[in-house]
Order: C-alpha cells, then sequence, then structure tokens
C-alpha cells in the first residue's frame, strides 16, 4: 500500500515514485505521462516506475517509450514486487528505461503482438510482428541494451527470468526492495534528452503518488471487452424503455452505462463505421416491435450487431480487439432477450382486447331494463343498449352473445349461480 508523503518544499530535490500494476492502456499512459511532466518541472532526481504487466495496448506502449526516450530526467524502471512480470509491452517499456531494474522472482519477455481471442490473421500478424521487432530492436539499440534478444522477445516470444535478464543485457541490476534500488542508483550516470546526468538518492525525498480516481475508473473501461459491455448494457436499457415507455430504470442505467462507454472509447482507436453498424442493429430492432416483417428487421439488427462489434476496435493501431466470446456472448443475449419482447408483443396483439367493443363478446352483464327486444345493460362499468330474443327480467345476469355496432345482443347467463 503506497502512502503519499508531505508536499515538497520548493527546491527540494525529490524522487518521484510510481506504479503500473495493471495492462497498458491509454489510462496508465496518461498516469505515466502527467507525473513524467510534474517530476520534469520540478526537476526530480529521477522518476520510479513500478512495473508489473501482463502487456497491452500497442499505441499506448509507444507513447509511453516516447515519453521516456525523450524525458529531460532519468526514467527507472524496476520490474517488482517478487513475483511480478514485465510482459509483452511490460518489456518494451523496461527496455526503454534509462535504467531497468528487476527484483527476484520476476521475468520478462513474450512479446509477440496478439489480437481478439488470440491470433491474428496471418498477414496482419506478420506485419504487426516485423513492425514491433523492429521498434524492439530501435529500443535496445537506442539503450545500450541486447537488440537480438529484443527483436526475439517479439518474434518467438521468449521470456527470461531476472537473474538471466542481467546476464543477456536486457537489464541493468537486481535488488531486493526499493531500499536497494535507491542505494544502487546513488551516483549513477544515465544519458537524458538533455544530456548526462548523475542520480543523487541519498537523503533524497521519495514521493509516492498513486494514480487519481478518474484514472482509476478510466484504466478499467478502457479495457476493450469493459467499455463494449457497458455500450451494448446502455442499448439494452434504452431499448427497453423505448419499449416499454414509463418504466425509466432502464433508461436512466442504460444513460449512465453509455456515458461512460463513450468516456472510454474517447481513448481507444474507435472505428465509426462498427458503431454506426452497432447503432443501426438498435435500430432495427426498435423497428422490429413497430413493424410486422416477421423477424427479418430483427435478423438483420443481429447480422449488424455481430459484423459492427467485431470491426469496432481497430486492432491494428491498439493489438487487441473485444474477445470473441463477448462478442457472441452479448449478441446471443441480445437475441434472447429480442426473442421475449417479440413473444410477449405477438401474444398482446393476439389477445382479445377488453375494452374494445369486440372484447365484450362472451362477458356478463346485468340487465337494467326488461328484455327481449331493446333495452339496457350494465356491463364493465357502462350502460350499453341491448336487445335479447329471450325474457330476461331486470337485474337477471346477462351475457353477450354479439355485438352490432354499439348495440349488445346478448342472452340470459346460463351458469348464473343463486
Amino acid at each position: 500500500m503506497l502512502v503519499i508523503l508531505p508536499l515538497y518544499a520548493e527546491n527540494e530535490k525529490v524522487i518521484d515514485f510510481i506504479e503500473i500494476k495493471d495492462t497498458i492502456n491509454p489510462a496508465t499512459y496518461h498516469y505515466l505521462l502527467r507525473n513524467l511532466k510534474d517530476a520534469e518541472k520540478k526537476n526530480a532526481e529521477c522518476m520510479i516506475l513500478a512495473l508489473d504487466t501482463p502487456g497491452g495496448a500497442v499505441d499506448s506502449t509507444r507513447l509511453i517509450v516516447q515519453s521516456m526516450l525523450e524525458s529531460k530526467i532519468p526514467v527507472v524502471v524496476y520490474v517488482s514486487p517478487k513475483g511480478a512480470r514485465a510482459a509483452s509491452a511490460g518489456t518494451l517499456i523496461t527496455i526503454a528505461a534509462h535504467v531497468a531494474a528487476m527484483a527476484p522472482g520476476t521475468n520478462i519477455g513474450a512479446a509477440h503482438p496478439v489480437t481478439a481471442g488470440g491470433k491474428m490473421p496471418d498477414e496482419m500478424s506478420k506485419k504487426a510482428e516485423n513492425d514491433l521487432a523492429a521498434f524492439a530492436r530501435s529500443i535496445a539499440t537506442n539503450k545500450g541494451k541486447n537488440a537480438n534478444w529484443a527483436e526475439q522477445a517479439v518474434r518467438e516470444s521468449v521470456s527470461v527470468t531476472e537473474t538471466e535478464a542481467l546476464e543477456n543485457n536486457i537489464i541493468d541490476m537486481i535488488c531486493e526492495n526499493n531500499q536497494e534500488l535507491l542505494d544502487k542508483l546513488d551516483g549513477l550516470e544515465v544519458k537524458t534528452s538533455e544530456g548526462s546526468k548523475v542520480i543523487h538518492t541519498i537523503g533524497v525525498k521519495v514521493v509516492y503518488k498513486e494514480m487519481q480516481f478518474k484514472d482509476k475508473v478510466l484504466s478499467i473501461i478502457a479495457n476493450p471487452n469493459v467499455a463494449y459491455i457497458l455500450m451494448m448494457l446502455g442499448f439494452y436499457g434504452l431499448y427497453f424503455e423505448l419499449s416499454h415507455p414509463g418504466t425509466i430504470f432502464p433508461g436512466v442505467i442504460g444513460t449512465l452505462c453509455l456515458i461512460l462507454a463513450f468516456f472510454a472509447f474517447q481513448t481507444l482507436p474507435i472505428n465509426y463505421a462498427g458503431l454506426l453498424l452497432i447503432t443501426l442493429a438498435l435500430i432495427l430492432f426498435i423497428a422490429e416491435l413497430k413493424v410486422q416483417s416477421h423477424g427479418l428487421l430483427g435478423l438483420g439488427g443481429m447480422v449488424s450487431l455481430i459484423i459492427g462489434s467485431m470491426m469496432l476496435i481497430d486492432t491494428e493501431k491498439y493489438g487487441k480487439g473485444i474477445d470473441w466470446y463477448v462478442i457472441f456472448g452479448t449478441a446471443g443475449l441480445m437475441g434472447l432477450l429480442f426473442l421475449i419482447v417479440i413473444t410477449l408483443v405477438f401474444k398482446a396483439q393476439r389477445r382479445q382486447p377488453e375494452t374494445a367493443v369486440a372484447g365484450l363478446v362472451g362477458q356478463c352483464g346485468i340487465a337494467r331494463s326488461n328484455l327481449p327486444y331493446d333495452g339496457k345493460v350494465f356491463l364493465n362499468g357502462s350502460l350499453w343498449d341491448a336487445r335479447s330474443r329471450e325474457k330476461i327480467d331486470k337485474g337477471d345476469r346477462i351475457k353477450v352473445q354479439s355485438v352490432d355496432g354499439l348495440v349488445l345482443n346478448v342472452i340470459k347467463d346460463r351458469e348464473e349461480i343463486l
């Protein structure tokens, strides 16, 4: 648990310490960039990034690496605590650091690009692999690290322990804990974008900086699967609000989910053609409730939903799309709910209307005058004109046999219980 220390005094030398214990995504990039800019502004001795990540978005990784390479102060990446990993995107971030350190029991590597389902089409996979391999080699060469291994980590998904990483010139040091890291950093000279700098850590205050609440929320919902599910929950809510006006709750929850989804989408590479297809699917589902298409509009909506979901995230930019099981699970749920609603609507349409004149056939009431021939009967809270071919006394129970305009043809209720 990180503890935030008191604010530093002006011109006081400090070391900023941040943590990324999550996937690499737009939220973690903004968190790192904001703190790096702040550290540069106060001319911190260095910024330490404690890293434990399974990987993440290619675009965000490139932006983080670019920020580190252009940093005016040293950036130290420390893969920690014990048992942590710098996998995939984390490998490139660690290599890009001015100083790369690992704790005992950690590992680094396995940086081959993947997408939804863990496998790309062959042509796209080769293109992404070559691009990322060149990027990894370029970073390693720039930092004087093992460029051949960096390329292997991308092409062959190799992974090594902290000891092997040190032996193969992938990292600079192994440190048991934060204090040992600070001790080893003291007096170390590194090259930043503004020239050589000697890091001083003895007697320097370490300021631990946690993620802001906004960053934590964005970090969770910036996952393509989570953002997609939020968007679909929003569409479900609006769909039920429109098909059952006045329920309110689905509309409120749906609107909230859509706001969160679009908040996440502003940080993700969205394909707007996919978003339009999903919107079209919602329109077709609603239209099916209003138009008797025998399910054709609903089927078109389902196809549009699946295709739009597959296209929604630009996987070539992000490196990972929406998982197949999420797409088909969501589409299946939508289809099931749609089928239930259509069934209820169909039953409601076939049900004999109780308030309409045609719906009065078979219902029972009370004679308010003597019949046969013309008279009055009381039925469903209203007084009706009626006629009968048999004798019915005032007060007898009657049953509607047929309707002639607004006149009821009635008979005596033979099931009357005396």
